[in-house]
């Protein structure tokens, strides 16, 4: 009469030992995840995981979107049109203060992607007083410049600012601008693949803290009323994220089978540079440190993209990976 028991453990051992959630753990529920930006190596693991099936043995079957010229995140998130968003923590912080109650929930990278990307003649990011830096017009770029100006000795108001949208890369080969803010992640890539030599000075290495530039994002009442939901769903990413790692080059396959409109070496070299700021510094992907945070915080405020510091105990759950990181 014992055996029935001892198969239904060893059923339950099985499933466990094979990376899939269980009982009160299992939403089973669908969810729309909505990129940030066009698809790129930054959402490797994503892709990784729903090609693998990590999504569905946590008990969440994701669809993945691609956001377009006229989605709006925000809009999207509170009207229920997508359940979880990639946003940046910068666009997370003027959303909270505009008094939008989303959460951020777990961290993509553990660095920030902005940087000020110039040409070769530009040995320090202080040579760019008296020449023209672009930027796109949004309150982070101008904050990104000025810092990285101000943290190589140099004065930010004499750097000639001017708005080139998200051109950045076309605007230094034609040699419009001496230096422009875009991500290194994907723009730095093109441009030294373009022109071997051009210079990159990355914000975290000229006094911004290492802040998690993109993070997974949901409303309050998501958060509140589908935990299980979130919490299936940073399993599987981590899941996704850790075989991007150890395996980058089938990840680069997987994407390309899904959009096959990207170019595999441009891919590969996006993700080569990405992978290590996946985890750096923190103990397992997708952590959200609070001293982290709130030294971003104070940063934002500093630099001018925030009017004031915000609550960061509101804006974001630190509890959902891992361990919560000490105060």
């Amino acid at each position: 009469m014992r055996a029935r028991p001892l198969l239904l453990v060893g059923l339950l051992l099985l499933a466990a030992g094979c990376g899939g959630s269980t009982g009160g753990d299992r939403p089973d529920e669908q969810a729309t995840l909505l990129l940030d930006f066009t698809p790129n190596a930054v959402h490797s693991g994503i892709y990784v995981a729903s090609d693998r099936g990590f999504d569905t043995a946590e008990g969440v079957k994701l669809t993945i979107r691609k956001p377009s010229a006229s989605t709006d995140a925000l809009k999207l998130l509170q009207g229920g049109r997508a359940d979880m968003a990639i946003l940046d923590i910068h666009d997370l912080g003027l959303a909270r203060e505009k008094g939008r109650d989303l959460v951020g929930v777990m961290a993509f990278v553990q660095r920030p992607l902005a940087a000020v990307l110039a040409q070769p003649a530009i040995r320090s990011p202080r040579d760019l007083e008296g020449r023209r830096a672009g930027v796109t017009g949004l309150p982070s770029d101008s904050a990104v410049l000025r810092s990285v100006v101000q943290g190589a000795g140099g004065d930010p108001r004499r750097v000639r600012e001017t708005t080139i949208g998200f051109g950045a890369v076309k605007a230094l080969l034609a040699r419009r601008v001496a230096g422009a803010t875009a991500f290194w992640n994907v723009e730095g890539v093109a441009l030294h693949a373009r022109r071997p030599g051009m210079r990159e000075f990355r914000v975290d290495d000229f006094g911004a803290p290492a802040y998690p530039e993109l993070v997974l994002c949901v409303t309050r009442a998501t958060l509140e009323d589908r935990r299980p939901l979130v919490r299936a769903t940073i399993r599987a990413l981590q899941r996704g994220y850790t075989d991007a790692q150890q395996d980058p080059e089938s990840a680069v396959s997987t994407m390309l089978a899904r959009e096959p409109g990207l170019d595999r070496a441009s891919l590969s070299a996006q993700l080569d540079a990405v992978a290590p700021a996946f985890t750096a510094g923190a103990d397992e992907f997708g952590q959200l440190r609070p001293a982290t945070l709130a030294a971003w915080n104070r940063w934002d405020a500093r630099f001018g993209i925030l009017k004031r510091p915000i609550d960061v105990t509101r804006a974001f759950d630190t509890t959902l990976v891992g361990k919560p990181a000490a105060q």
